[in-house]
This record gives structure tokens, C-alpha cells and sequence, in this order.
């Protein structure tokens, strides 16, 4: 080789060995980062899709304090409400997937509104990396103490022979309540008029108590103090089976409307994630969502924990959107 040539390649080598040992878009370097992941002094923050007070924002609130002590840093939990979920989960998949922005993720929200193109989501299924899943929450159908329907059966017969005049709540378009109540619609030929409240079940809350719509439709969460303050006259469950928090109220199919409808809740990352970061969350997160004193709280609110993994999480995700798209069709009329 001559000496020019053996020169050019030797500085060639010099410089592309150290982009090398870097590999694609500096590896080397983001697998530093992440085995000192997280850096002392820099917050995670905790992003909930909907308004202080409900069920998610709750959840979160309980996590936070063990995922600091798990991950040595503070986790700042963050409200941003709006378009059932949408805004939060925007900002959550729009953050960089470097462990300093982690989601609560409820579906089923976080799983229609991407396949609705007209809501013109600008994430995706696969811009969301499930990290665990903390509950499973029924769906009930609740009306006020004095209200003259007394049984599931009173409420649809009414909203059969007067379609569209009695009021009912969700907690925002294409939310799980949204569905919950077009199935009933499209299972008993009851119509209700629904009103959307886009900030979440405390919204929903206020507006019922107020007297403002006639049918609270909500998770089994939401509705346990107000049970016991008899602030609410629950007339069905739509879970498999009765709610071991509400044993006194039956579920739809007991009184023959075959509706089944539940939130599942967890928690995700922007898509992307580096490994180890993701299985430091995740082992964070089982420890926080399986601790006993947050499970107790948990409980005391209505709320049994059903922990599942990234991976479940995920395989539970993709399940529900292939029922999701089965009736998309029909809540987008609505």
C-alpha cells in the first residue's frame, strides 16, 4: 500500500473505531444513560389525562410516592384534562422516550382514539410502550335517591317510551362510559340523551349531584363514597359478576341486559424506551401498584388491584382494540 494511502485509511479508522463502538444514533452512549438512569435531581413526571379528583388521577397520586422511593427521584404527577384523554396522551407520546415522562393510560380511551381518524390523534397504538396495568374498574349506572326509577328495568323501559329526553352522563366522547351506554342503547332500544364531559369523572360528578343530567354512567370507583353518603341510587353493574365493593347492586346481566363494560388502567411510556430504563419503570411500578398500603388504599376507594406486566399489559391492550374497532361504528354515530 502506499504511504498516502495507508495514512488516509489509518485516519479514517481512527475516527469512524470510536463512532463504532457508538453504534446507530450513539448506542453506546444512550445504553450509558440509561444504566445511570435516573440522573440525581432530575423529576420523572407522572402524566394524567384527566382533571384532579377521579379515579385515575387518585391512582397515580398513591403510586407516586413508592416509585421515588423505588427510583431514587420525584415523580411530579401532572393534570392535563381535555377531549377525553386526548390532550394528556398527546403530550405523554409526544415527550422523549428517556424515562422522564411516564403516562396513566386508561383504555378504554387510549384505545379509541387513534382509530377514529376523525379525532385526528397524532399518536398511534405503537407510540405507546405499556409498562404495567394497575386495575380493572366496572362500569355502573347510578340515578339520585329520589329519582322514580328504581330498577335497571324502570330506567330502560322510560328510555324506550321517551327517547332521547332522559339525561345521561360520561366522562367524554368514546370514553368507556360512551360505549357502556350505546351498548345499552343498541341491546334494549332505549335511547338517552348523552352529555360529554371532557374533564373526567369529577366533572361528571359535579353535574350530576348538581341535578344537571338524570343517569350518572361511571366506573364502580367513582360511586362508593357517594353509596354509602346515599348520594346515589346505583341500578346496575356491568361486570361479570357483582362488584365486591357495591354486593348489593346486581349486574345487568342478573337483570337481563347482556352489557359487560370495565376501565382498565395502568401506566405507559412514550414508544422507544430504552431497555433498561423500561425494566427499571416496570420493576418500580410492580413494586409500587403491589404495595400493601397502596393496595389498601386502593381498595378503600373501590378499587381492586389486577396488576399485569408490560408484556400482559400489551397482549391486554391489542385485545381490546379488536373489540373496540367491532364497535367504533356505532359510537361514532352517537
Amino acid at each position: 500500500m502506499r504511504p498516502r494511502a495507508f495514512l488516509a485509511v489509518t485516519a479514517a479508522l481512527a475516527i469512524s473505531l470510536p463512532l463504532a463502538a457508538c453504534g446507530p444514533n450513539g448506542s453506546a452512549s444512550s445504553a450509558g444513560d440509561a444504566r445511570n438512569w435516573p440522573r440525581k435531581g432530575k423529576p420523572i413526571e407522572l402524566v394524567v389525562s384527566f382533571a384532579p379528583g377521579g379515579a385515575v388521577d387518585t391512582a397515580a397520586r398513591l403510586v407516586a410516592p413508592i416509585l421515588e422511593k423505588e427510583l431514587g427521584t420525584n415523580v411530579e404527577v401532572v393534570n392535563k384534562p381535555g377531549a377525553g384523554g386526548q390532550i394528556g396522551y398527546t403530550a405523554l407520546t409526544s415527550a422523549k422516550p428517556d424515562g422522564y415522562t411516564i403516562g396513566a393510560t386508561g383504555s378504554p380511551s387510549v384505545v379509541v382514539s387513534p382509530l377514529d381518524k376523525s379525532r385526528g390523534a397524532k399518536y398511534t397504538r405503537e407510540s405507546f410502550q405499556p409498562l404495567g396495568m394497575q386495575v380493572i374498574d366496572p362500569a355502573v349506572v347510578g340515578v339520585a335517591p329520589d329519582s322514580p326509577y328504581h330498577t335497571l328495568g324502570d330506567l330502560i323501559a322510560a328510555a324506550k317510551t321517551t327517547p332521547g329526553k332522559i339525561t345521561a352522563s360520561t366522562t367524554g366522547l368514546q370514553t368507556g362510559e360512551h360505549f357502556a351506554a350505546v351498548d345499552i342503547e343498541q341491546k334494549t332500544g332505549g335511547k338517552f340523551a348523552l352529555v360529554h364531559f371532557s374533564e373526567g369523572a369529577s366533572q361528571a360528578i359535579a353535574a350530576f349531584l348538581g341535578g344537571h343530567v338524570q343517569v350518572y354512567v361511571g366506573s364502580a370507583s367513582d360511586v362508593t363514597d357517594l353509596v354509602k353518603q346515599k348520594k346515589i341510587k346505583l341500578l346496575g353493574v356491568m361486570g361479570e359478576e357483582r362488584s365486591e365493593f357495591l354486593p348489593d347492586t346486581p349486574t345487568f346481566k342478573e337483570q337481563g341486559v347482556d352489557v359487560i363494560s370495565a376501565t382498565a388502567r395502568g401506566y405507559s411510556a412514550p414508544a422507544g424506551l430504552p431497555a433498561e430504563v423500561a425494566a427499571k419503570l416496570e420493576a418500580a411500578l410492580k413494586k409500587a401498584i403491589e404495595d400493601p398500603a397502596v393496595a389498601s388504599k386502593m381498595k378503600a376507594l373501590g378499587l381492586q388491584t389486577s396488576y399485569l406486566s408490560g408484556v400482559d399489559y400489551k397482549t391486554f391492550w391489542s385485545e381490546q382494540e379488536e373489540t373496540v374497532k367491532a364497535v367504533l361504528p356505532l359510537v361514532i354515530e352517537k
